[in-house]
C-alpha cells in the first residue's frame, strides 16, 4: 500500500481507502456484520488507514461498525465522516436556504452524535455530506467549523460534492476554510480533471474519489438480468434499460482494455490523477479488499491507456 497527503492536513492516507456505505446495512442490501467486519479488518491488514462513513449510513449503523473495529485496531486509522442535511435531501436543492439544511446548532449536535457512534475522541475529517454554493458566504457552517476545530473534536473538514456538479465546490475552496473535497470520479465520469482537480492541486485540498467503480457498473459483473434485492440503492440506480446501457459501454471499455483487469484498472486510472488523495471504493467482502487494496502496488497506468480511456468519458447522471 502506498500513501499520500491529504491535502495541507499532514495526514498521509492510504491510496486506497474504505468507503463504509455499503456496510451500514439499510440501502445495500445483501450483507451482514460478520462479513462487513471481516472485510474491513482485512482492508486495515493490507494497509488501508482511511475509512469513509456517515451518519446517515444505516442511521448510525456503519459508524458504530466502524469505530468498533477502529477501537480495536491497534494503529493509527484515519476516520472521515459526514453531517447529513437536517431536511434529508440528497443533493442539495437550489434556492433551500442554509438555515433547513446545516443550522449552527444542529452541526454541532451531528458531530457529537458521530463522536458517540464512533466511540472516538476526534474526527479526523467531519465533511458536510451535501452542498450548495449559494452558502459559501453563511456563517452557520463557517462558525461550526471553527468551533468544533477550537474544541479538539475535529481534525479537518470538507464536502461532500453533488453527483456529477464538481464544480459546486470551486467557491467553497477558494475561501481557505476546508481541507479536502469528495467527489465522483471514475473512468465514465472524468469532469473533476477540468476545473476541480486544477483547484485543488493549486490550494492543496485532499480529494477522495468516490464511486471509483461506478456503484459496480465499472465491476464488470453488471448484465442485463442482474437482479438486486427489493429496497436496494442498485435496484433503483440501474432501473429502466440501465442496465442494458452499462454492458454497451462496459463492452466497448474491455475491448480496447484487450484483457486488462477492470476493477483494478478503474481504480488506478482514479490513482493515476495527482490530485486525488485517495480512493474509496466500497467493499463487503475479504476478497474485494484483497483485490482493491492490491490496485495501490500496481502504480498509475500507462499513458497511452490513460489517453485511451479519454475516450470512454460517459456524460450521464444514474442519480436523477
Amino acid at each position: 500500500m502506498n500513501y499520500r497527503e491529504l491535502g495541507r492536513t499532514n495526514l498521509e492516507v492510504s491510496e486506497i481507502g474504505y468507503g463504509a456505505w455499503g456496510i451500514g446495512g439499510k440501502q445495500w442490501l445483501g450483507g451482514n456484520d460478520d462479513e462487513s467486519g471481516a472485510a474491513l479488518r482485512r482492508a486495515i491488514e493490507l494497509g488501508v488507514n482511511l475509512i469513509d462513513t456517515a451518519l446517515a449510513y444505516g442511521d448510525g449503523h456503519s459508524e458504530r461498525l466502524v469505530g468498533q473495529i477502529v477501537r480495536a485496531a491497534g494503529r493509527a486509522i484515519f476516520v472521515a465522516t459526514k453531517v447529513p442535511p437536517r431536511n434529508r435531501l440528497w443533493p442539495a436543492r437550489p434556492g433551500v436556504g442554509i438555515e433547513q439544511v446545516f443550522p449552527y446548532d444542529y452541526l454541532m449536535r451531528s458531530a457529537e452524535e458521530s463522536l458517540r457512534n464512533l466511540g472516538l475522541e476526534r474526527i479526523d475529517l467531519l465533511q458536510l455530506h451535501v452542498w450548495n454554493d449559494e452558502w459559501t458566504g453563511r456563517e452557520e457552517w463557517r462558525r461550526a467549523f471553527e468551533d468544533l476545530r477550537n474544541s479538539g473534536k475535529v481534525r479537518a473538514f470538507g464536502v461532500s460534492l453533488s453527483e456529477h456538479d464538481p464544480d459546486s465546490g470551486l467557491e467553497v475552496i477558494r475561501t481557505g476554510l476546508i481541507d479536502a473535497v469528495q467527489v465522483i470520479y471514475n473512468v465514465f465520469d472524468q469532469a473533476p480533471e477540468a476545473n476541480l482537480f486544477p483547484l485543488c492541486m493549486r490550494e492543496k485540498i485532499g480529494v477522495l474519489a468516490r464511486v471509483p467503480l461506478d456503484e459496480g457498473g465499472l465491476s464488470g459483473k453488471i448484465t442485463e438480468q442482474t437482479a438486486f434485492p427489493a429496497g436496494d440503492f442498485r435496484e433503483w440506480y440501474f432501473r429502466g434499460d440501465r442496465k442494458k446501457q452499462v454492458v454497451e459501454h462496459v463492452k466497448a471499455l474491455e475491448r480496447d482494455l484487450e484483457g486488462a483487469d477492470l476493477p483494478e484498472t478503474a481504480l488506478r486510472f482514479c490513482l493515476s490523477h495527482p490530485a486525488v488523495s485517495s480512493v474509496i471504493p466500497g467493499m463487503r467482502t475479504v476478497r474485494h479488499a484483497e483485490s482493491n487494496a492490491g490496485a495501490s502496488d500496481r502504480g498509475a497506468l500507462p499513458a497511452e491507456m490513460l489517453a485511451m480511456l479519454k475516450h470512454h468519458a460517459w456524460d450521464r447522471n444514474f442519480y436523477e
